[in-house]
Order: C-alpha cells, then structure tokens, then sequence
C-alpha cells in the first residue's frame, strides 16, 4: 500500500463520509426514539396498517425486543440502502473517474506499481465502509443505552452489523471491480450501481408476499439474513460467511483486472 495515496484518498473521501454519517444518524436517532417497550411503536401500528408496504421493505418486527425493532426499521433498508449508496460513489471516484478525467496518468508515472495503486484505492474505500458501520454500531448501542439502558442485546446487535459490513463489502467489490474493468465513467457507474440495485429491487419484490417468496433465490442480498442472525442460524452465518468470501473473490479480481488492461490514457 502508498501511504501517501492512501492518505489523499482518506482526505477526498471524508466529506461524503460525513454527510452518510449524519444521515445515518437522523434515521438511528428518529427510530430508536420511536420505540415504546410498553405499548408498541407507532411504526408498528403503521405496519399492521400497511402491511404489504412494509413487508416490501422489510420493516416486520419478528418480536417486540428492542434488537428486533432495529433490525426491522434500520436493517431492512436504512441500512441497505445508504451504505450501497456510499459504495456506489466512493468506487467511482476511486478508480473510474481518475480514468475518465485522464488524471490516473499522474498515478501511474509516478514510481508506483499498478496493483499497489489499484489496493491503496480498495484500502480508501474499505476504510470509509468500516468506518461508516462502527460509527452505527457504536451510535445505535450509545443511543438505546441512553433511552432505554438495558434492554439491547448488544452481542446481537454487534453480530448483526459485522453482517450489514460484510454484505456492503461484497456491494463494493461489485462496483470497485466494474470502475476497474470500465474506462468511461458511465459504464462503471451503470454496471456497478446496477447489479447492487436490481438486487435490492429483487428482494423487494421477495418480500411483497409468499407468491414471489422464490426470487430471493436471485439475489445475494438473500444472504445477508438478519432475521437468522438475531435468532442465532447457523445458515445466516454461513451466508455472512459467503459475502465475505465473495468480497475477497471480487476485489482480487478487480486488482488483477486493473494491472493487466491497457488504459489508453
């Protein structure tokens, strides 16, 4: 890894770190504010209202726990959602747009090999991903310790963000790996957004009714199952497992990918 790239990547990339930041916590703060041990959240009643619509989103609460109504409201989409979204942009601006803008031939006439480039940008990404869900973890177990002291499982609630992490790690190895096969930025971007969201439109579509139950065999955010983390599945961690694995597979490929195609720059 090129520290000094590394750290020019950090400083480019902390600002957008901050805003995910900041949104992530509106939402932690507004939902965990919302649930009421004692009678049932409004949120709840919304669901039994509209069960359909939050079904599709995946907002059910499997049981009235505290852990539980955080997995359904935050990791059903929150936390599905804006992650990707940080994913999305920060590999794009990593590799992809370097290439587009031409300036990727300042980096590599410097005496710099090609896969350290390539796992310096991966490293500057992975690096505001991690950080991105530790700042989760620690503001949703601070937040439901402040309102509600003791009643987190904060060994679950732990569990269930290394597998949030470890399904955005594979989200952004699809996009890093498709900014390093694409030279023209729309390309990288469309491939590398696109597979993540059809994915999450998948599992939508999933979980509209027992009618279209089998597309979740069609997406891989299928294995990300926070249900079953919660419950202590061992499939759900083998799926964590898997995501990870699959991570490892991508960026590989990606560095291999970017080291042996001619740039044209």
């Amino acid at each position: 890894m090129n520290l000094t790239l590394y750290k020019r990547g950090i400083q480019g990339s902390w600002k957008m770190l901050l805003i995910f930041a900041a949104v992530i916590s509106m939402y932690f703060t507004v939902i965990v504010s919302m649930f009421d041990p004692a009678l049932g959240s409004a949120l709840n009643e919304f669901a039994k209202a509209m069960p359909e619509l939050m079904a599709i989103v995946g907002m059910n609460p499997a049981s009235a726990e505290l852990i539980s109504f955080l997995e359904a409201y935050l990791y059903g989409f929150i936390m599905l959602v804006f992650p990707m979204l940080f994913c999305i942009l920060s590999a794009n601006k990593l590799i992809a747009r370097h290439i587009d803008r031409g300036s990727m031939t300042y980096l590599l006439a410097a005496p710099v090999k090609r896969v350290t480039v390539a796992f310096t940008q991966m490293k500057v990404m992975v690096t505001g991903l991690f950080t991105l869900v530790i700042f989760a973890t620690l503001l949703g177990i601070v937040n439901c310790e402040i309102s509600f002291p003791g009643q987190l499982d904060i060994g679950k609630f732990i569990l269930l963000n290394i597998g949030a992490f470890c399904l955005q790690l594979f989200i952004g190895s699809i996009c890093f790996l498709s900014s390093c096969i694409f030279n023209d930025v729309k390309y990288a971007v469309g491939i590398g957004a696109g597979i993540p969201a059809l994915g999450f439109i998948i599992q939508m579509i999933a979980n509209a009714g027992k009618e279209l139950e089998t597309a979740k065999y069609f997406t891989f955010f299928t294995l990300f199952d926070s249900d079953g983390i919660i419950a202590g599945d061992p499939f759900a961690f083998w799926g964590i497992a898997a995501l990870f694995a699959g991570a490892l597979a991508l960026f590989t490929a990606a560095i291999v990918v970017f080291v042996k195609k001619d740039l044209h720059i």
